[in-house]
């Protein structure tokens, strides 16, 4: 791009079709768009409405709907995973696979300069190389676990197909040595499903390879400040540019929150309520729910759950079955149990909110660090145990809930002294370290300084890439 004027920088934006990655692509492709960006979004005509929103007004960003090839067993009508069942969702990287034809179609149209891909769309770099697009294979994942779960050296020393739940205990060959040293047997056999081929399709960790390996770049949703080690192991397992977003931190919540739970919350005590969540699609199993309710009862402090069920279930009929019996009548003032939407930022935003359960979703994190909401973590699969590990561990900004080795079993006792660390025991070691840590990183994600540099040396890269 030397010389002349400089020319408009168009990108594609190809998520996979969950939206715990279609957000991730949103917040990226508002930032580049006010760095004068022309964005293509792709995605199917089911997601349109939903997402169209999230966008900014003003931005050069289009979206482009695609089909979802036919594939048996794969109902039509869902255009992404909330829906789906674990069978469907192999399906669905069938029919991803299937798209070939009809990306090179519209890439061949479009000709951007970039294409922005997610893990399962490992075919995406090759194909665009025959069209002489750059790509960037953009991991939405943290990358302490991308350094552990999806590089080549997790498969030195590992004489099978797969690696065993043994071999996934352990770091791979020339993990950097941090706080983390090592998972749970459960966590680790969890960890097992990326490395397995349904339907004779590739594994999630062999499309993430093969994608890394034949991209122009990796793009990583992190920053060195909070993952330097683990991004440049990345780097050397690759050999090839490792570009950084930041954490891509949201937007202040717009809106007001709903009358009925603002005034619940003004009920009680500045920073006193326990809001607990676990996203869209993480559900919890019978005896989870049980010993998460009745030891958020156990603390004595205000609580507001929000919990639910797999498509199909319906979530009273579910809570009656699983609670005790007469727990929603005794904890009624102090205690909410709610399934369906809620307005998290704005939730944790509110003064009377002091606590935050979750599931180490990366972007849950985020808003809470961003917030003054103490964090408790209860990871329940795949790289929510590594984000566990990264926030309680190395950035010593939360606590995480003790389990069993073997089965990843908790009590209610366990949930009560997780809450009671960063909520009770304030003036003891644990909970002052990690108070004034979270202070720090929540600093560190509120200075717009440092977070817009972020996207401008981003731009920058990308910009000396063509």
């Amino acid at each position: 791009m030397a010389g002349g004027e400089a020319k408009e920088i168009h990108a594609v934006m190809f998520p996979y079709f969950a939206f715990g990655h279609i957000s991730p692509f949103i917040q990226l492709s508002n930032k580049l768009s006010l760095h004068g960006f022309r964005i293509s979004f792709l995605t199917p005509p089911g997601n349109v409405s939903r997402i169209k929103s999230s966008f900014l007004v003003t931005s050069t960003i289009q979206i482009i709907p695609i089909q979802i090839p036919k594939v048996q067993g794969l109902p039509p009508h869902l255009h992404n995973t909330s829906e789906m069942t674990p069978a469907m969702h192999e399906l669905l990287k069938e029919a991803l696979d299937l798209m070939q034809p009809q990306i090179k179609t519209l890439l061949s149209e479009l000709r951007p300069q970039f294409v922005f891909c997610d893990f399962a769309h490992h075919w995406v770099p090759k194909l665009c190389s025959q069209l002489g697009i750059k790509t960037l294979a953009f991991s939405v994942f943290s990358a302490i676990s991308g350094a552990y779960i999806t590089v080549p050296a997790r498969f030195i020393g590992v004489e099978t197909e797969e690696p065993t739940v043994d071999d996934l205990k352990k770091p791979p060959c020339g993990y950097p040595q941090t706080s983390f040293t090592s998972l749970k047997a459960f966590q680790a056999q969890d960890l097992s499903y990326v490395y397995k081929s349904f339907n004779g399709r590739p594994a999630v960790y062999h499309r993430a390879v093969d994608g890394f390996n034949s991209c122009s770049a990796i793009l990583l949703k992190s920053c060195n400040e909070m993952e330097g080690p683990y991004v440049d192991f990345i780097k050397t397992q690759y050999q090839k540019p490792v570009l950084l977003t930041g954490p891509l931190t949201p937007d202040p919540p717009s809106g007001v929150l709903d009358e009925k739970w603002a005034t619940w919350l003004a009920q009680h005590p500045p920073k006193s309520v326990i809001f607990c969540s676990f996203g869209s699609e993480t559900f919890l199993k019978d005896d989870q729910l049980k010993e998460l309710a009745t030891g958020l009862e156990l603390t004595g402090l205000p609580f507001f759950l929000v919990v639910n069920f797999p498509g199909g279930m319906e979530a009273r009929a579910e809570l009656d079955r699983v609670l005790p019996k007469g727990f929603m009548e005794a904890i009624k003032g102090r205690g909410v149990v709610h399934s369906g939407w809620v307005q998290q930022q704005l939730i944790l935003a509110h003064e009377s909110v002091g606590c935050c359960i979750c599931h180490s979703g990366f972007s849950s994190i985020m808003e809470a660090l961003m917030n003054d909401c103490q964090l408790v973590l209860l990871p329940l699969k795949g790289d929510q145990f590594l984000n566990s590990k990264l926030v309680a561990g190395d950035m010593k900004a939360g606590v995480e809930v003790s389990r069993r080795e073997e089965d990843g079993y908790f009590s209610k006792e366990n949930i009560k002294e997780a809450v009671e660390t960063v909520m009770v025991d304030v003036d003891k070691e644990t909970g002052v370290s990690i108070r004034q840590n979270h202070m720090k990183w929540k600093d560190f994600l509120l200075n717009a300084e440092i977070q817009d540099k972020l996207i401008s040396n981003l731009v920058e890269q990308l910009k000396a890439m063509l």
